[in-house]
């Protein structure tokens, strides 16, 4: 018999995690693991599960659901966990309002600066394409909806919702109670703000779809090829957005609201 104390390290801490913790671990919801963790989203990646707006399925209805041995999930979580953290990731750790202004300067200004040129190239190779690849018009067509949404998404949370978030975070840490206008104001941003994020979600994933995984096909010119490249880029960045909107913040939101 191996004795323990023989075991590489890694291996004994797997141990002792499925010895106590892996039910516990398994009704974990995918949200909360990459919220805990950001370095656990490379697995969750790798196998094609959503953990910004499907976040909150369990670990274990997600194996189910995807056919995954959840043992071997475990395990490819716990060695993510060994590699090293950057304290860049850890964004869980971060006051409130550096954690909006994160949102707003890398995210919202990704947004910002590139939803007009990606629905303008989808709209120019279905122009271009659309006679051999119809399902480019129906991509330019469901781009044009995320551009025009997203953009009253990114007013709404800086004008309203970020803002109500600051006055009620710096009431707390005052040891004062959030003003009752903010409270109300925040419940119900958080409802809507879910729902515009499921909406985006599925959009973005229809879209990866009707592409293919972005495939790009043999007969298509290099406008096709920078398309469906900056697709896939808005897709990994809505992916981290949505991730530390959904599973951090409006955690953290909620909270304030439990204060109150």
């Amino acid at each position: 018999m191996i004795k323990r104390d023989h075991l590489p390290k890694d291996t004994g801490r797997f141990i002792r995690m499925t010895e106590f913790n892996k039910t516990k671990e398994a009704s974990k919801t995918i949200g909360e693991f990459v919220a805990e963790d950001y370095r656990t989203a490379e697995v969750f990646a790798k196998y094609g599960v959503d953990f910004c707006c499907g976040g909150q399925a369990t670990l274990a209805a997600t194996c189910q659901e995807k056919a995954l041995d959840p043992d071997k999930i475990l395990q490819e979580i716990e060695a993510a966990r060994t590699e090293p953290l950057q304290r860049s990731e850890n964004y869980a750790a971060w006051p409130l309002p550096f954690l909006i202004d994160y949102i707003v300067n890398t995210h919202h200004v990704y947004l910002k600066e590139n939803d007009e040129q990606i629905a303008a190239y989808a709209r120019k190779i279905a122009e271009v394409h659309g006679a051999h690849h119809p399902e480019v018009i129906e991509i330019a067509r469901i781009f044009e909806k995320i551009a025009s949404d997203m953009a009253a998404h990114l007013v709404e949370e800086e004008e309203v919702f970020f803002p109500a978030i600051k006055r009620a975070d710096a009431a707390v840490r005052s040891g004062q109670n959030p003003v009752a206008k903010d409270s109300v104001l925040i419940k119900s941003e958080l409802d809507k703000l879910h729902q515009d994020h499921q909406q985006i979600g599925d959009a973005i994933h229809r879209i990866r779809h009707l592409a293919g995984d972005y495939a790009v096909p043999a007969d298509v010119c290099n406008t096709f090829v920078v398309t469906y490249r900056k697709l896939k880029e808005f897709e990994d960045d809505l992916h981290k957005h949505v991730h530390l909107e959904n599973n951090i913040l409006f955690s953290k939101a909620e909270q304030l609201q439990l204060v109150a």
